[in-house]
């Protein structure tokens, strides 16, 4: 006789499971120093934490790294490091521990390993560097030698190790770390990360959208900007010192690396002719320049670089550099070379933090200033005799032009 076989023996049932009421974290006040790798990457955890219930209001961030902050709040904190940007978060977590009218529940630092660089793909890796990504941990440390200053003032701590380059492998490792912090469960996790991927992929698109409006004005305009190389902590005007604002109040615009356009169309007009001749493999690609290509930012810096030699329009570059970056000194000449190659004015602003350099500053911007007025038109007509003639940027305008041509015509 023939046994019949059940399938739902063997068969998974189809889960029948009523998803979990969400919890109420409405009340949670979390903090976040605002610093390193958080200036490129602050609307994932803004997001991330907003889905799981935290209301904007109770989402603080640290103010902008200052000596007052440092004096205030970091002192007896410091821990053993030569990167000023680590250095100062010890000013950072002190504002957010002492220096808050309401008391926070939790001070989030992410230690961030790799970083969702529009370069992706395009070179071997894009891995933070590696003293920033261990930076919350050393910091840490300067807060808990003694007594556990966190716990001693109600706060959880909460340092989450991302490789954010590899958005599948977040969900786990933010759960790891997060799910007795917040209470939180694998599922709403996981809607939580795409949530913070999903607001950092429209705030990047929007401000490379911004950025190509600029360049479009200076393209239209015959105008120069100047193109800004630095980490993204140089974005910090306690780090960075403004002096990218102190250039633009003298009229010229400002564009930063992280947020250059990446259309097909405009790279592919710079980069088109050496991707024909394949010298390089993509218009993303700086094999030609750099070959051990893993720090996310130094990939950044030096396909910047090549943005900036090619494109007629930036006919400055300034480059910012903390005091000591091992990661900057390699980068140095390269960087120069690339830049100086069509004539394009470079200045390095280095050791940024080794002294306060507000005088100095102030007579190298008056220097940059007279050089952009006196070699800027030459720069351009000279990178626009390289290029091929039809600018994607200048395409709506002559067609414009030409239909009032055609209009004047028939008068």
């Amino acid at each position: 006789m023939r046994i019949p076989t059940l399938q739902t023996w063997f068969g998974k049932k189809d889960s029948a499971a009523i998803p979990s009421p969400p919890k109420d974290r409405s009340g949670i006040r979390v903090g976040i120093p605002k610093v390193l790798n958080m200036w490129s990457t602050h609307q994932f955890w803004v997001a991330f934490l907003r889905e799981i219930g935290i209301q904007s209001e109770n989402i603080v961030f640290s103010s902008d790294t200052s000596e007052e902050q440092g004096r205030e709040f970091g002192k007896g904190r410091g821990t053993v490091d030569c990167c000023y940007p680590v250095k100062a978060m010890s000013g950072h977590y002190g504002e957010l521990i002492f220096g808050q009218k309401k008391k926070l529940n939790i001070i989030m630092s992410p230690m961030i390993y790799s970083l969702p660089s529009f370069m992706r793909g395009h070179v071997s890796e894009t891995l933070a560097c590696t003293r920033v990504m261990a930076g919350p941990e050393n910091i840490r440390a300067g807060f808990v030698k003694e007594s556990d200053v966190f716990g001693d003032n109600g706060i959880k701590y909460a340092a989450p190790f991302v490789n954010m380059a590899e958005p599948e492998m977040v969900p786990k490792q933010m759960y790891d770390c997060l799910k007795d912090v917040f209470d939180l469960d694998l599922a709403e996790t996981q809607r939580a990360v795409d949530a913070g991927y999903k607001a950092l992929r429209e705030f990047n698109q929007k401000a490379r959208d911004e950025t190509r409006k600029i360049l479009t004005w200076c393209a239209r305009e015959g105008k120069p900007c100047v193109l800004v190389l630095g980490r993204p902590y140089h974005m910090d005007p306690g780090i960075g010192h403004e002096i990218e604002a102190d250039l633009q109040a003298h009229g010229y615009p400002i564009v930063w690396l992280q947020y250059l356009p990446i259309d097909d169309d405009l790279l592919g007009w710079i980069f088109g002719e050496e991707v024909k001749a394949k010298k390089i493999r993509s218009p993303l690609d700086i094999s030609d320049v750099w070959t051990s290509s893993n720090s996310s930012n130094t990939n950044e810096i030096l396909w910047g670089a090549k943005f900036a030699t090619r494109f007629p329009w930036v006919t400055c570059v300034l480059r910012l550099s903390s005091y000591e970056c091992g990661m900057d000194q390699p980068t140095y000449t390269p960087t120069q070379k690339i830049v100086e190659a069509t004539g394009t004015l470079f200045f390095k602003f280095g050791d940024l933090d080794s002294t306060k350099p507000a005088g100095s500053i102030r007579i190298r911007i008056e220097t940059i200033v007279h050089y952009l007025a006196k070699y800027s038109e030459q720069i351009i007509q000279r990178k626009l005799a390289l290029l091929p003639a039809d600018c994607p940027l200048l395409l709506d305008k002559k067609a414009k032009d030409e239909k009032v041509l055609a209009a004047a015509g028939t008068d």
